[in-house]
Protein backbone atom coordinates (compact mmCIF):
# COMPACT_ATOMS: atom_id res chain seq x y z
CA UNK A 1 0.00 0.00 0.00
CA UNK A 2 1.28 3.35 -0.92
CA UNK A 3 1.42 5.78 1.88
CA UNK A 4 -0.27 9.14 1.30
CA UNK A 5 1.94 12.02 2.46
CA UNK A 6 -0.90 14.57 2.35
CA UNK A 7 -2.48 13.15 5.54
CA UNK A 8 0.84 13.34 7.37
CA UNK A 9 1.26 16.97 6.32
CA UNK A 10 -2.29 17.81 7.44
CA UNK A 11 -1.72 16.11 10.81
CA UNK A 12 1.50 18.10 11.34
CA UNK A 13 -0.26 21.31 10.29
CA UNK A 14 -3.16 20.62 12.64
CA UNK A 15 -0.80 19.89 15.54
CA UNK A 16 1.20 23.07 14.83
CA UNK A 17 -1.97 25.15 14.66
CA UNK A 18 -3.15 23.73 17.99
CA UNK A 19 0.22 24.52 19.58
CA UNK A 20 0.11 28.10 18.25
CA UNK A 21 -3.48 28.58 19.44
CA UNK A 22 -2.63 27.16 22.87
CA UNK A 23 0.45 29.37 23.18
CA UNK A 24 -1.44 32.52 22.15
CA UNK A 25 -4.26 31.65 24.55
CA UNK A 26 -1.91 31.16 27.47
CA UNK A 27 -0.07 34.41 26.68
CA UNK A 28 -3.43 36.20 26.48
CA UNK A 29 -4.56 34.79 29.83
CA UNK A 30 -1.21 35.77 31.33
CA UNK A 31 -1.64 39.35 30.10
CA UNK A 32 -5.15 39.50 31.55
CA UNK A 33 -3.81 38.24 34.89
CA UNK A 34 -1.01 40.82 34.91
CA UNK A 35 -3.44 43.64 34.10
CA UNK A 36 -5.73 42.46 36.88
CA UNK A 37 -2.83 42.54 39.35
CA UNK A 38 -1.91 46.04 38.14
CA UNK A 39 -5.46 47.26 38.76
CA UNK A 40 -5.51 45.69 42.23
CA UNK A 41 -2.21 47.39 43.13
CA UNK A 42 -3.45 50.72 41.74
CA UNK A 43 -6.56 50.52 43.92
CA UNK A 44 -4.44 49.67 46.97
CA UNK A 45 -2.13 52.61 46.21
CA UNK A 46 -5.12 54.95 45.97
CA UNK A 47 -6.40 53.72 49.33
CA UNK A 48 -2.97 54.19 50.93
CA UNK A 49 -2.64 57.70 49.47
CA UNK A 50 -6.10 58.62 50.75
CA UNK A 51 -5.21 57.33 54.21
CA UNK A 52 -1.92 59.26 54.17
CA UNK A 53 -3.75 62.44 53.15
CA UNK A 54 -6.27 61.89 55.96
CA UNK A 55 -3.48 61.40 58.52
CA UNK A 56 -1.69 64.52 57.24
CA UNK A 57 -4.92 66.54 57.51
CA UNK A 58 -5.50 65.34 61.08
CA UNK A 59 -1.90 66.17 62.01
CA UNK A 60 -2.34 69.69 60.67
CA UNK A 61 -5.61 70.06 62.62
CA UNK A 62 -3.91 68.90 65.82
CA UNK A 63 -0.96 71.26 65.22
CA UNK A 64 -3.41 74.15 64.76
CA UNK A 65 -5.25 73.17 67.96
CA UNK A 66 -1.96 73.01 69.89
CA UNK A 67 -0.89 76.40 68.53
CA UNK A 68 -4.25 77.87 69.58
CA UNK A 69 -3.86 76.44 73.09
CA UNK A 70 -0.35 77.92 73.43
CA UNK A 71 -1.54 81.47 72.80
CA UNK A 72 -0.23 83.66 75.67
CA UNK A 73 -3.51 85.54 76.00
CA UNK A 74 -5.45 82.29 76.36
CA UNK A 75 -2.91 80.97 78.87
CA UNK A 76 -3.23 84.14 80.98
CA UNK A 77 -7.01 83.89 80.83
CA UNK A 78 -6.93 80.27 82.00
CA UNK A 79 -4.44 81.16 84.73
CA UNK A 80 -6.88 83.73 86.11
CA UNK A 81 -9.93 81.56 85.52
CA UNK A 82 -8.52 78.51 87.28
CA UNK A 83 -6.72 80.60 89.96
CA UNK A 84 -3.38 78.88 89.36
CA UNK A 85 -1.29 81.83 90.51
CA UNK A 86 1.33 81.32 87.79
CA UNK A 87 3.64 84.19 86.88
CA UNK A 88 6.43 84.81 84.40
CA UNK A 89 9.92 84.04 85.76
CA UNK A 90 12.07 86.94 86.84
CA UNK A 91 15.08 87.74 84.63
CA UNK A 92 17.55 86.51 87.27
CA UNK A 93 15.95 83.03 87.17
CA UNK A 94 16.46 82.66 83.40
CA UNK A 95 19.68 81.18 82.02
CA UNK A 96 20.28 81.26 78.30
CA UNK A 97 22.32 78.48 76.71
CA UNK A 98 24.25 79.47 73.59
CA UNK A 99 25.05 76.00 72.28
CA UNK A 100 22.77 73.37 70.82
CA UNK A 101 20.75 71.87 73.70
CA UNK A 102 20.40 68.49 71.97
CA UNK A 103 24.15 68.09 71.61
CA UNK A 104 24.69 69.32 75.17
CA UNK A 105 22.23 66.81 76.63
CA UNK A 106 23.64 64.00 74.45
CA UNK A 107 27.17 64.77 75.65
CA UNK A 108 25.96 64.90 79.25
CA UNK A 109 24.17 61.57 78.87
CA UNK A 110 27.01 59.80 77.06
CA UNK A 111 30.03 61.21 78.88
CA UNK A 112 30.67 57.92 80.70
CA UNK A 113 30.54 55.72 77.59
CA UNK A 114 34.00 56.45 76.21
CA UNK A 115 35.69 57.34 79.48
CA UNK A 116 39.23 55.89 79.54
CA UNK A 117 40.02 56.78 83.11
CA UNK A 118 40.31 60.51 82.62
CA UNK A 119 37.27 62.52 83.52
CA UNK A 120 35.20 63.42 80.53
CA UNK A 121 34.41 67.01 81.33
CA UNK A 122 31.83 68.85 79.33
CA UNK A 123 32.03 72.60 79.34
CA UNK A 124 28.89 74.65 79.42
CA UNK A 125 28.76 78.21 78.27
CA UNK A 126 26.12 80.57 79.52
CA UNK A 127 25.18 83.39 77.20
CA UNK A 128 25.16 86.93 78.42
CA UNK A 129 21.74 88.04 79.46
CA UNK A 130 20.43 90.99 77.50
Amino acid sequence: MPRNTNHAFVNQMLAGALVVIGTCGSVGLGMVGVRHQISIMANENKAIEAHAADVERRCMEEAAAIAAEQDPALLNQRNEQWRLGLAFPSPDHVQRVAEDPVMRLAAKHNRGLFDTGASAAVSFRVAEQP
